[in-house]
Order: C-alpha cells, then sequence, then structure tokens
C-alpha cells in the first residue's frame, strides 16, 4: 500500500466516523416513523440537537467529583479510538497493528467503567442501579466478541482487526459462519449502543432504565459527547458488519469498497430501525439470556471454523 493511498482510506475512514453516527441514529428514527405511519424527524435531527446541546451550560450535582466531569470525554475519546481500529473499510484502519483487537475489547471496556464510575459519582440510587446492570450485562459481551475474532483468526491466519475481519469473507469457513457471525455483531451493536430489545433509548422510567439512567445528572456538553460516544458505538459495529460482507479490498477499489461499504452500513441502521419498531424491550431477567445469543453464535463460528479445518 502506498502512502499515498492510505492517506486516502485514512481520511474516508476518519469522515465515516465523524459522520456517519449522526446519519444512522437518523436513518434508525426515520425507519421507525415510516413504520409507525408518521413523518418523523429529518434524517439530520440528532446533529441539531447536538449543536443545542453544546450551547447549553451544564449543570452538576454538588457531590460531583472531577472524576464526573472527566467520565463523559473518556467515553466519548475511548468510543473514537476504537472506532479507528475497527476495519470499516474492510482491509484498512488508520490504527492498524498486530493484536489490536486487544485494544478495541479494551478500550470499549474502559468507556464502560468510566460510565459506571461517573453514573455512582453522584451519590444517586437509580444511577447506581443502573450501573449495577451495566457491569452484569457487559460480562455477556466480550466473551461473544473474542469468540468471533479467535474463529477469524484462525480462520484467516492474520493477527490484526482488519486483516481477520477484511479477509474473512475470502476464507473456505466464510459461507458456514456468515450468518452465525453476522448475527454476533447484529447483538452486540444492539448492547453496546444500547438498542432495543436489550435497552430503550427512549424510556423515561428510571426503574427500566439501563444506560440512560447512568446518563440522568449529564448535560450541556457532557450529554453531548455521551450522546455521539453511542452513535458513535452503533457506527462502529454497523461498520464491522459492513467489512464482513464488503467483497471489495479498499487498497485495490477504494470508490467500490467505500460506497458498498456505506449501503451495507445504511442497511444496518434500517434493520435496526425494524427490530425496533416489531419488538420491545426484554424483560430485564431476560437480557442476559439474549445477550448469551452472541456467545452461543461466537461458538458455532469457532465449531465452523473446526470442521472445515478438519475437513
Amino acid at each position: 500500500m502506498t502512502a499515498e493511498i492510505a492517506t486516502w482510506l485514512g481520511a474516508i475512514h476518519v469522515a465515516i466516523v465523524l459522520t456517519l453516527p449522526i446519519l444512522l441514529v437518523g436513518i434508525v428514527n426515520r425507519t421507525k416513523s415510516l413504520w409507525a405511519g408518521r413523518k418523523g424527524p429529518g434524517l439530520l435531527q440528532s446533529g441539531w440537537d447536538l449543536l443545542r446541546l453544546l450551547r447549553k451550560r451544564p449543570v452538576y450535582s454538588a457531590v460531583a467529583t472531577p472524576l464526573f466531569r472527566a467520565g463523559a470525554w473518556v467515553v466519548l475519546g475511548s468510543a473514537i479510538l476504537a472506532a479507528l481500529i475497527a476495519p470499516v473499510l474492510g482491509t484498512f484502519a488508520p490504527l492498524q497493528f498486530n493484536h489490536d483487537f486487544i485494544v478495541f475489547a479494551y478500550t470499549l471496556g474502559l468507556a464502560r467503567l468510566f460510565l459506571m464510575l461517573s453514573a455512582m459519582d453522584v451519590g444517586s440510587a437509580f444511577e447506581g442501579m443502573g450501573a449495577a446492570r451495566e457491569a452484569s450485562f457487559s460480562a455477556f459481551v466480550e466473551p461473544a466478541l473474542f469468540l468471533l475474532i479467535g474463529s477469524a483468526s484462525i480462520a484467516t491466519g492474520h493477527t490484526s482487526f482488519a486483516g481477520l475481519i477484511g479477509h474473512l469473507h475470502s476464507a473456505p469457513a466464510f459461507p458456514v459462519l456468515v450468518i452465525p457471525a453476522v448475527a454476533v455483531l447484529f447483538i452486540l451493536l444492539q448492547a453496546e449502543a444500547s438498542r432495543v430489545p436489550v435497552d430503550d433509548p427512549l424510556t423515561h422510567l428510571e426503574l427500566t432504565m439501563i444506560h440512560e439512567v447512568m446518563i440522568l445528572d449529564h448535560s450541556g456538553p457532557e450529554l453531548a459527547a455521551m450522546q455521539f460516544a453511542g452513535a458513535l458505538k452503533l457506527t462502529t459495529y454497523a461498520g464491522l458488519i459492513a467489512a464482513l460482507l464488503n467483497p471489495f479490498d479498499p487498497v485495490i477499489a477504494p470508490l467500490a469498497a467505500t460506497v458498498t461499504t456505506l449501503a451495507i452500513m445504511a442497511l444496518v441502521a434500517v434493520a435496526v430501525g425494524f427490530v425496533e419498531s416489531l419488538s420491545a424491550r426484554l424483560r430485564m431477567r431476560l437480557v442476559p439470556r439474549y445477550l448469551l445469543l452472541a456467545s452461543i453464535g461466537g461458538g458455532l463460528c469457532l465449531a465452523a471454523v473446526a470442521s472445515t479445518w478438519n475437513s
């Protein structure tokens, strides 16, 4: 890969990371509105909402410490770092090195940790309840991710995130494992981005909230950072699904790879809107069972790769 191509692909990747979160949230909301027979908000409405929050002055709890004020920016920074490691375009990522998927997983874990710490820092029983739920449910996320990554690494022989995800479609086991792999990433998207059926971003009942109850005390620019970070996680996992399905190598055919990636990510947002239109948030005791399906899907991917190797 020449330096010029790497520069162009890096610029495209950064542009996707900065602009697609707003657009994908708009597609999800518009899909839900059309399904309900309403016109709904514009595709860029979430962007205008973020600008409105940036102009507001934050309000802090009397017991909040600097940890609370830093929490939102650590969450946002971690989401951006994870998005730069994720191979949205397929075989390319701006930050790419051996075993970078470990940094990806634990960067998201760092964001989750600071989200829970900032929630508990304000001394609210409701936010502490949400942090406890987040801690218990996130225990089901990482095993599924590492099972999928391990399967892809065995199938492709690559050790970087971009290599193992971007080249998985050319592996012999791909026809068998593509469906469970996409299912795993879609469930992880719902968990990380706090979407239905794992969580409901539109609920107003504290007793049923998970993510939303943890950001009740955030306001102004810090609330905007939290909301953009959530949209960025949705974009990141939609990009991973696109990288898994995109047959074009961005180094060889950058235009075709970029257009295909954007189209698949838009379809993922439509699928998220369909799911949220046709189902409600699960009962709290059923969420771990739903997340366990992702680990089962990861196990199926590993079994598919093993069967291909044995044959």
